[in-house]
């Protein structure tokens, strides 16, 4: 009862939200991992669409966003239709600091033409996102809403945020690591926090299944609440912040000039709009439905953490999105993929017909884990457990 009630929360939130207002998969990891040239086709879970622009700057031949949630492909259209029709420094003050000033005049004159009828319909009713410089876009769906809360904690309850503009602006790893370790590291993981970040609601906001939940609780001495707060220590206090975009758009609601996304910086959003941009495409889907329903052939497969629900829930249909993946992939295809848990060997139990004969994944699939080991020890994220490069063997 009580996974069935989690099922339940986490599908309403996915369901019925935007959920993602910026990726938080560090690109510059897959940027190494999938060695994109001119002859690749990608498929990408969308998500909040910047790494699909971020894969695009490649110059790709075509990058396929796919997801389940059409509010996550609205947030890309929109994206998609801002650097077509805005001048720079109008896109930057949208996406890189949130809000935008006459924000419905400049939608409904120039980038409402742009979209498509669902995504239309979508900022019809929410342009509204970007509006108020007090609450920026940043802090607004589910995860921003919860990134919102926390600041109110530190802002309110903590009174810190004078630390955390100092950690935001160390220059070196020892530097921080003082003002996180003296100032907010104990403050912060507080009674309350540790029980609010346990609660399968709080996770849920944040795009963590229960099932994601568990195999961290199974994997990691010390559960969920332990594995966040050694994940936070390697941020702020092991690995350099000044070039952190994930952790300081949730600290401050903006990005800055020098740290942002790359699809943010201006001679990116040039070369985006001078013609990469429209490599990209978005589409309501299923991994699997989409495959099946295109005739495409693809070369790089980045499949995010959605294994994970799958795993525990709907093994069949983990077993049937493969055989697709399968069916579409090429011999020199590669596919990337990240988890929640510390190993996600249910992976290579997965059972698929393929060149005529059924085969578990884990015969099929090689590895490359000196990469992963050189790679995800760097990841700016550094909320997943583990990370996956894979390819067919010869």
């Amino acid at each position: 009862m009580i996974d069935w009630l989690n099922t339940k929360m986490f599908n309403f939130v996915h369901r019925n939200n935007l959920v993602y207002n910026t990726c938080w998969e560090d690109p510059r990891l897959d940027r190494q991992a999938l060695e994109l040239t001119s002859d690749d086709d990608v498929l990408v879970i969308t998500s909040a669409g910047c790494n699909a622009l971020d894969y695009a700057l490649q110059a790709p031949r075509h990058v396929y966003a796919v997801d389940m949630n059409p509010r996550q492909n609205a947030l890309l259209d929109l994206k998609c239709a801002a650097i077509r029709s805005l001048d720079f420094e109008q896109f930057w003050e949208m996406f890189g600091r949130g809000h935008l000033q006459s924000v419905r005049q400049i939608y409904r004159r120039k980038l409402r033409p742009e979209m498509g009828d669902w995504s239309r319909s979508y900022w019809d009713r929410h342009i509204r996102f970007f509006e108020n410089p007090n609450r920026p876009f940043y802090f607004r769906g589910t995860s921003g809403n919860l990134a919102r809360a926390l600041n109110v904690y530190i802002n309110r309850v903590l009174r810190a945020r004078k630390w955390c503009d100092a950690l935001l602006a160390a220059q070196t790893v020892p530097e921080q690591r003082e003002i996180y370790v003296r100032h907010l590291r104990d403050r912060f993981w507080s009674r309350p926090v540790r029980f609010a970040m346990g609660r399968n609601t709080t996770l849920s906001l944040v795009g963590v299944p229960h099932a994601q939940r568990l195999q961290v609780d199974r994997d990691y001495q010390g559960g969920i609440v332990q594995f966040m707060q050694d994940c936070m220590t390697a941020v702020f206090a092991e690995l350099p912040l000044k070039d952190n975009y994930f952790w300081r758009v949730y600290m401050t609601g903006s990005y800055t000039r020098e740290c942002c996304p790359e699809y943010l910086k201006e001679e990116n959003f040039w070369q985006l709009k001078n013609g990469l941009v429209n490599a990209v495409s978005t589409h309501t889907n299923s991994v699997q439905g989409f495959l099946e329903e295109n005739e495409v052939s693809i070369s790089r497969f980045v499949l995010l953490d959605h294994m994970d629900w799958l795993s525990t829930h709907s093994f069949s249909l983990l077993e049937s999105e493969w055989s697709a993946i399968l069916q579409r992939s090429r011999p020199t295809s590669r596919f990337l993929w990240r988890s929640g848990g510390l190993r996600t060997d249910f992976v290579n139990e997965v059972r698929v017909q393929y060149k005529g004969r059924q085969v578990k994944l884990g015969e099929i699939l090689q590895y490359n884990q000196e990469l992963v080991d050189q790679l995800h020890p760097l990841d700016r994220v550094h909320t997943y457990g583990s990370f996956f490069v894979a390819r067919l063997a010869a």
